[in-house]
């Protein structure tokens, strides 16, 4: 009787063939993820921040929400310069300072929604979402008669399901493409004018508050080297685009131009 003999097969695998795997196991790793990162970006929705323009057009604001100490002198001021500005208002404010509100109008400004008690829109529901861009409508509509088509959210916080909250509403998300940041304790009349006229571009919006203290001071200055630089002021409902339009990965709001 025969005795077979069993053969073993070996295989060696070099270090090199061990390197060539991982670096394909990463690649497909990496690969994914990056998709994923792309989609995401792809899929995120942006409020408008600035309008690409080849007319020297900007457009000035002021967000309402807690003192109204130098809301007058803003208005004198816009109206000594013929400047039209949008004014972002929270519906509490409205309900504190209701013949301000009425002052910003009878001056022939826009008042637009800031929300109807200044949360972070992002930490909300869906129907809390709602009922602050609604209650904060209806009380500036009540007191001027004109419904309000922006909304900028508190902080500027936003995610997809606040800005589909506000085009269910039929109106715009507006943010801001230069801010003074004459909110900040140690803003001073010069940072406020020199941040505001380094920055400002054809189609700029851009942010001031009507409580900063030294808004009333800077705001004259700003105003007259812009126009001496040929600046247009307008309201940001005249600058921004209504239909046919797309908005880059800056927020900036471009016009198509090929019909699509």
């Amino acid at each position: 009787m025969s005795n077979s003999k069993k053969k073993f097969h070996y295989f060696v695998i070099t270090k090199k063939q061990i390197m060539f795997a991982i670096c394909i196991i990463l690649s497909l790793i990496i690969g994914t993820v990056t998709t994923k990162s792309v989609l995401a970006k792809t899929d995120k929705k942006l409020p408008i921040y600035s309008v690409e323009t080849d007319k020297k057009r900007i457009a000035i604001s002021f967000d309402a929400a807690w003192g109204n100490d130098d809301t007058g002198k803003l208005i004198e001021i816009l109206k000594k310069y013929d400047v039209p500005a949008t004014f972002f208002v929270v519906g509490t404010w409205v309900d504190k300072y209701p013949e301000s509100v009425m002052q910003i109008s009878n001056a022939g400004h826009q008042i637009q929604n800031h929300s109807n008690t200044h949360p972070r829109m992002t930490t909300l529901s869906k129907v809390k979402m709602t009922d602050e861009i609604i209650s904060c409508n209806e009380k500036i509509e009540k007191l001027t008669g004109v419904k309000p088509t922006l909304f900028r959210p508190p902080y500027g916080d936003y995610d997809n399901m606040v800005v589909e909250t506000v085009e269910e509403n039929k109106m715009n998300t507006i943010q801001w493409s230069v801010d003074s940041l004459d909110w900040k304790e140690t803003a001073t009349a010069d940072s406020i004018y020199n941040r505001v006229v380094s920055k400002v571009q054809n189609g700029s919006i851009v942010l001031f508050h009507n409580d900063a203290d030294h808004t009333p001071e800077a705001l004259p200055r700003i105003l007259e080297k812009l126009k001496s630089e040929g600046y247009e002021f307008v309201f940001i409902s005249d600058l921004i685009y209504k239909d046919n339009y797309t908005i880059d990965n800056t927020g900036k709001q471009i016009k198509n131009t090929d019909g699509n």
